[in-house]
């Protein structure tokens, strides 16, 4: 273990439950890289995976932001591709982002695209897919209302899944951020987690909540 983490690590109590505020605070106070560290926060969920009456995957927009400007690429043609261009999509067209995928080129962080349009991102699932990229209508990145979703993207709506392990991993914004923010987008994320609990799960839906920065400790946090 690395001195600054070490010293991280004995700033808090690493066995105490804090709140979301004082969480935020503590891993502001221990972002000591030399770069504004993004903050996130994974959610332990009592859900069983295997199941698909029980997957967690939806969409959040936070009050705040994260901290970054998303690169917005659209799949469209005709009046929706002039549509996206006007919306300010970062980059608009349909078989070019495609074979520009295909070639190992992905130089977006959102991909949307219209439904008419699905059939030709097939061949490239693949690669998208894996790396959370592919459009999916549960996340609102298959759609006809492009200038609506690319102003809420802009704005800081993100999405987010329960992983193989029931764990969700979240963007809540930047070490720069006021703690307060912090804690209001973390609360966003949670109150959407709780919406969208599967009828399905038994037991404890919400196990555990961390925050952690990039090159920092995780803080366990109340989920209320």
């Amino acid at each position: 273990m690395g001195k600054r983490m070490e010293a991280a690590q004995k700033a808090y109590d690493k066995t105490k439950v804090y709140t979301m505020e004082e969480g935020a605070q503590i891993v502001k106070d221990n972002a000591k890289a030399k770069f504004d560290e993004t903050v996130e926060i994974h959610v332990k969920l009592g859900i069983d995976t295997k199941k698909a009456d029980q997957q967690v995957r939806t969409t959040v927009a936070l009050p705040h932001g994260t901290g970054k400007t998303k690169r917005i690429a659209v799949i469209a043609k005709g009046e929706h591709a002039s549509e996206a261009q006007k919306a300010g999509a970062d980059k608009v067209g349909c078989e070019d982002i495609v074979e520009e995928v295909l070639k190992g080129k992905i130089d977006f962080d959102v991909l949307v695209a219209t439904p008419d349009t699905m059939k030709d991102l097939a061949k490239a699932a693949k690669i998208l897919g894996p790396r959370g990229l592919m459009p999916n209508p549960k996340s609102g990145t298959v759609t006809f209302d492009l200038a609506n979703t690319i102003k809420a993207l802009k704005a800081g709506r993100i999405e987010f899944k329960a992983d193989a392990y029931g764990i969700v991993h979240a963007v809540i914004g930047k070490a720069s951020f006021d703690a307060a923010k912090l804690a209001e987008n973390a609360k966003a994320v949670m109150d959407t987690i709780l919406r969208v609990k599967p009828s399905t799960s038994k037991g404890v839906y919400v196990q555990s909540v961390s925050f952690s920065s990039t090159m920092g400790p995780g803080v366990f946090v109340t989920h209320k």
